[in-house]
């Protein structure tokens, strides 16, 4: 029998500092992650309420498959209203802390409230033992591997941490929430990185959460031996198939496709291809594997992907990890940044301070498009991100993100949706990419369903877009990482075999179309309307490819019919979903 029966929630309220442990409810025993995380903020968090006030919540929710043995299955969603967009937010992360909350029974932390002083830190212990809130005044201002090292120093190899850097302590925009891999060194290298929530949880003047299962075993099926039978199926069947050949050097790979697609960001999107692209191709940095020490990982227990890169500098000392292709083409190509050694320290220097990298290399981006740094000025651009010790305007401005600094530079080129900056895939080549950074609830954002098809029809668009987007949900429900790339009906089976019964195609796609419902249910309560499901204007009226004519026009038809469900194809079931 699994163990859903006995499972919990840890509520924080950090109002009183105030534990309680509460019977997981019966009614969303199918929910984990995304879905779980996009329930809890519709049914108890006020849709209009300051983001950064005591009325957020944050949500901590492990996958629903998470602490299993199913493969690459631990990925941690971190929830909130996101005070970057101002509607609701999930961003999902590896490392270990979401096997372990679940190898615990924990299938959510949910912190409420904010401290009346605000000056202190807290940091939150969950363990075999119990659950605890202890002073972490200590931790104040820390950046996020010194806290890491510190806090886990006292602890045994089995824990791992979710923390903040100095960003989220300053409640910037554009804070992230760092989760420790599963290197013996125990980094904070992962982050749950989009929309702010790093602040959110700054807000609550938390500087960590650690976790520690100690030698709990797996979570178990209903149908025991048939969930171990199918776990070896599958990764047999994954492994050198080519949906493990696409990430098998890690997404960092992908720089010269998106450049020959014309879908890279040069110079704040004022181009789509780089005519320096070679200096960041991920090629060269596994070229300096054998040279520099440093190799390709897993970033959570029991992946099979292994797709993160583990980066060293000349002297073999290790750097940064991962360096994915997402950071080299906003750090680095759209700021006209072309080394990728350069990328690697900016990137370091953002999971420091705990910044997600595609907001401020956008950010950075406007600042020099806008006359404020010089385009490629690596060495500017390191200097302004340490500088956010010293609290300086400039750095503070980068930290809350592409919008804010192109308001408080009265720059028109801002390319964002809903608020957040666009990532590396430019959706003016790739109508699809940009019908889901219209209609996400969460704002442009890849992850929510990203479809590399040029030249597609409105039409067809708008139906790749939707599939995309319910397959994504779903699977950030799962605690799968999408690049393991299940089907829905690999879901239903994993699914299946965990629960001991049947479940339908329906029931399993149901669950992300749910989860887009209930995002959109919460913008539509926090005051978004159908005229917010736009790109920002530079993209609809400024051209990129070879003779500048690829705009988006997408008809705002095609994009009001998102929320209308489309009839379902076989595709949505049986084919991997594009990364």
């Amino acid at each position: 029998m699994n163990q859903s029966a006995t499972d919990k929630l840890i509520r924080l309220d950090m109002s009183d500092q105030s534990i309680t442990i509460e019977d997981f409810p019966e009614a969303w025993q199918m929910l984990g992650g995304r879905a779980l995380s996009a329930r809890i903020l519709l049914q108890e968090c006020d849709p209009a309420c300051d983001p950064l006030g005591p009325e957020n919540i944050l949500v901590l929710a492990p996958g629903l498959l998470a602490g299993t043995s199913a493969p690459t299955s631990g990925r941690l969603s971190v929830g909130c209203k996101s005070p970057l967009t101002g509607g609701i937010k999930e961003a999902n992360t590896g490392g270990d802390p979401g096997q372990h909350l679940m190898r615990l029974g924990y299938r959510a932390i949910i912190v409420t409230g904010q401290p009346a002083d605000r000056g202190h830190r807290w940091g939150l212990v969950v363990t075999a033992q119990g659950v605890t809130l202890e002073r972490a005044d200590d931790y104040k201002g820390m950046w996020n591997y010194t806290s890491c090292a510190r806090l886990l120093a006292n602890y045994p190899v089995t824990a791992s941490a979710i923390s903040i850097g100095p960003a989220g302590e300053l409640m910037l925009k554009g804070a992230s929430v760092a989760t420790t891999d599963n290197s013996k060194a125990r980094r904070p290298a992962r982050h749950a990185a989009r929309g702010g929530v790093g602040a959110v949880m700054g807000s609550k003047c938390l500087k960590w959460v650690l976790v520690d299962p100690g030698r709990l075993h797996a979570r178990q099926a209903a149908d025991h031996k048939g969930f171990l039978a199918l776990n070896k199926s599958f990764s047999k069947g994954y492994i050198g198939s080519p949906r493990h050949e696409m990430f098998k050097y890690g997404t960092s790979a992908a720089v010269p496709l998106a450049n020959m697609f014309n879908t890279l960001p040069y110079r704040n999107r004022t181009e789509g291809q780089n005519p320096h692209v070679d200096g960041l191709d991920g090629a060269h940095i596994r070229e300096t594997f054998e040279s520099r020490g440093g190799g390709m990982h897993n970033c959570l227990a029991g992946c099979i992907v292994q797709c993160s890169n583990i980066v060293h500098d000349q002297e073999g000392q290790y750097l940064t990890s991962a360096l994915e292709f997402e950071t080299l083409s906003l750090l680095g190509s759209s700021c006209d940044i072309n080394r990728w050694e350069d990328v690697a320290e900016l990137d370091r220097l953002c999971d420091e301070l705990g910044l997600d990298t595609i907001e401020t290399g956008a950010a950075l981006a406007v600042l020099m498009d806008s006359g404020g740094m010089q385009w490629g000025d690596a060495d500017a651009a390191r200097k302004l991100l340490r500088a956010i010790d010293q609290r300086n305007e400039t750095t503070l401005d980068v930290g809350n993100g592409a919008a804010h600094v192109g308001k408080k530079r009265k720059h028109a080129r801002v390319p964002v949706a809903k608020g957040q900056a666009l990532p590396a895939w430019d959706p003016r080549p790739l109508k699809s990419a940009g019908i889901t950074y219209c209609t996400s609830a969460m704002g442009a954002d890849h992850t929510a369903g990203f479809v590399l098809v040029p030249g597609q029809s409105d039409e067809d668009a708008l139906l790749a877009s939707q599939e995309t987007q319910i397959i994504n949900a779903t699977i950030d429900s799962t605690g799968f990482c999408i690049f393991l790339s299940p089907t829905l009906d690999e879901v239903r089976e994993f699914y299946g075999r965990y629960f001991g019964r049947e479940v339908s195609r329906e029931e399993i796609a149901s669950i992300g179309w749910q989860c887009l419902k209930d995002e959109w249910s919460f913008n539509d309560r926090a005051g978004f309307k159908a005229s917010d499901d736009v790109l920002a204007e530079c993209l609809v009226k400024e051209g990129i490819g070879p003779d500048h004519s690829l705009v988006f026009n997408v008809a705002p038809a095609v994009i009001a019919r998102m929320r209308t469900r489309q009839p379902a194809r076989e595709s949505l079931y049986a084919a991997p979903p594009a990364a």
